[in-house]
């Protein structure tokens, strides 16, 4: 794995308490990155933050509440961040997978409300630092899950009031992530901000196991991992290389609106996709921001 210079870069990611969001703070913290960290848990946080010092080496490594699950938690963690002159990378690494129906603090469903909603509405109110940046970057990471999402995004049943299943939902959350990449580069053309997205890997990490995904979800993946885990997995540092690469390497700083996979650009999946759909996607979630203000 390859992390290029970062020397006084600004770097805010989510997530980044355990497993892959860790690896890549401890990363680019040791390539000279200035880190914010948004974490939910605080105590997590803060043990993340003192790890991240003693493994790199830098102390210019911080956090800040964030739930995505909640809007107001969002907008109070970019005013928060509000005397930052300019952020040079923003990595939407937080995400959850549940394994029944819950709701975020606005009533949106749970996981599209935090792994999309949230990181659209951060990404959205941080866009002016990022503009401030010389040739800023935006990195959502999403998963190769989102060929769950057969015929695209159901606009007509977001609510999922209906009949929930739960890798469906995630691979539709997960598809916005791509999505929204896409449709911030078609916006952000010719500012200088690249926009991607990524799809790990399949890592060994406590996700999913340590309170996001109970019942037969959690069972079901429990027993994949561990008969695997040994001899497939990637370990979490294997699984942030991808993100090192698009928020440090020079090729990544050439290309935006991209989708990868091992550090390589790849296709999404076609029957996931529609013409038009990046672009209703954004107005979409733009009246949903706007109808829970």
């Amino acid at each position: 794995m390859t992390v290029h210079p970062m020397d006084d870069k600004t770097v805010v990611i989510t997530g980044a308490n355990s497993g892959i969001g860790l690896e890549t703070a401890v990363s680019l913290a040791g390539s000279g990155a200035n880190l914010i960290l948004g974490c939910r848990n605080t105590e997590k946080a803060a043990a993340a933050v003192a790890q991240i010092r003693r493994r790199s080496g830098n102390e210019n490594v911080v956090n800040h509440r964030l739930d995505l699950a909640s809007l107001i938690s969002v907008r109070s963690f970019a005013d928060a961040l509000s005397y930052l002159d300019h952020i040079d990378v923003l990595i939407n690494n937080a995400g959850i997978v549940l394994d029944e129906r819950e709701e975020t603090a606005e009533g949106f469903e749970a996981m599209f409300g935090t792994n999309y909603l949230g990181p659209f509405l951060l990404t959205k109110l941080l866009l002016p630092q990022l503009r401030a940046a010389d040739h800023a970057r935006i990195v959502n990471v999403a998963s190769i899950v989102h060929g769950a999402a057969i015929g695209g995004i159901r606009y007509g049943d977001l609510d999922r009031n209906g009949t929930f299943g739960p890798w469906r939902v995630y691979g539709e959350s997960k598809l916005a992530g791509i999505l929204h990449a896409e449709e911030l580069a078609n916006r952000l053309e010719g500012t200088g901000i690249v926009a991607s997205s990524l799809h790990p890997g399949v890592v060994d990490t406590q996700f999913g196991k340590e309170g996001d995904t109970g019942g037969a979800t959690g069972a079901m993946m429990n027993l994949k991992l561990d008969s695997v885990r040994s001899r497939a997995l990637k370990t979490p540092a294997q699984g942030a290389a991808t993100t090192i690469h698009l928020a440090s390497s020079p090729e990544a700083a050439e290309i935006s609106g991209a989708y990868w996979v091992n550090s390589e650009q790849k296709k999404t999946y076609s029957w996931t996709r529609k013409h038009g759909d990046s672009k209703l996607l954004w107005s979409v979630s733009d009246r949903m921001i706007s109808a829970a203000s």
